[in-house]
């Protein structure tokens, strides 16, 4: 399978992430251990994980994600043949937040602790804390890639003023800068990437991984009316996508994964994949036929038609 670099990380895969927000959650130890197990074997590596997953599930407190990753490792799972991803910044409740540097030391030794290895293929600024100077943050991210412990840093949930000061930050003090983006972007949500924080992105060499990459489930085709909600854990995260330009945007993918025997997954993720600046879309499953549905959309080419439509579609 071809890789593409991740921005100036060093690091290359292919072009599809596994989303780890569902291990521990709606996908227990077992079968995340398949879905890991079946990911890695066919050529794909990043797993992208946080130590914030999966606190909002009652009795969870965090690290139940890293956790699992872990374990896998532990079990067998080898580690050169992942290369792992988590982030840092969001509410762990008792053990804190934010980018300050006393925290985000302590928190990447959490997190090492819990996935049982050495180093942090990529570790990433969660969301964006403006109560730290952004050379105290990057500062720390530069102490860990000094000590070894993190091999590439990135951001998540930037906007493209914050992004580029940070780049300066780095730069200024000679540390590692960001190299990866984890945006919110999806062929429903195009507002949030697509613009200045895109284009810095590509001026930059800035890796992009999506997250929300399904648009949690609805590209997937299988939300259409307000009753196919009813009882998912996702059900107050997709609902607002049920609207004309939603369902309208459902049809357009309908009738081209028909004309390319796909399915709307597929065809949901190949337009991202295809965007300029994405790296790897990020996609959680918490069953081997749905990830078998998601593996497949990086071989699956969308024409300039197919492409065409997709963008009037989702404008």
């Amino acid at each position: 399978m071809n890789k593409r670099a991740l921005g100036t990380s060093g690091i290359s895969i292919a072009p599809l992430a596994l989303g780890g927000n569902v291990f521990g959650w709606t996908a227990d130890e077992a079968t995340s251990f398949s879905l890991i197990d079946a990911f890695v074997a066919r050529g794909f590596s990043l797993i992208d994980t946080a130590d914030v997953y999966s606190t909002w599930v009652p009795g969870h407190t965090g690290g139940e994600s890293e956790r699992v990753i872990g374990a896998w490792l532990k079990r067998g799972g080898r580690r050169e043949a992942v290369h792992i991803a988590t982030k840092v910044g969001m509410d762990m409740k008792a053990a804190g937040k934010g980018l300050s540097k006393a925290h985000i030391i302590a928190a990447a030794e959490a997190s090492l602790r819990r996935l049982g290895t050495d180093y942090i293929d990529l570790y990433q600024a969660h969301i964006d804390d403006n109560t730290v100077p952004l050379d105290e943050t990057m500062e720390a991210f530069a102490g860990l890639v000094e000590a070894g412990k993190v091999r590439a840093v990135g951001a998540s949930n930037y906007t493209a003023p914050r992004l580029a000061e940070a780049l300066a930050a780095s730069d200024a003090k000679g540390y590692p800068r960001f190299s990866v983006l984890q945006p919110h972007y999806n062929l429903a949500n195009r507002a949030l990437f697509e613009g200045a924080l895109q284009k810095l992105c590509l001026t930059e060499n800035i890796g992009v991984i999506p997250y929300y990459a399904l648009a949690a489930g609805f590209l997937t085709g299988k939300y259409r009316r307000p009753e196919d909600l009813e009882g998912k854990a996702r059900a107050g995260t997709v609902a607002h996508y049920l609207d004309p330009r939603g369902l309208d945007l459902l049809a357009e993918m309908d009738k081209i994964a028909a004309r390319l025997g796909a399915t709307p997954t597929q065809v949901a993720l190949a337009w991202l994949i295809a965007q300029p600046g994405v790296t790897a879309p990020i996609v959680s499953a918490s069953s081997l036929a749905q990830l078998d549905d998601i593996m497949a959309a990086p071989g699956l080419s969308l024409d300039a038609a197919a492409l065409s439509r997709l963008d009037r579609a989702s404008i």
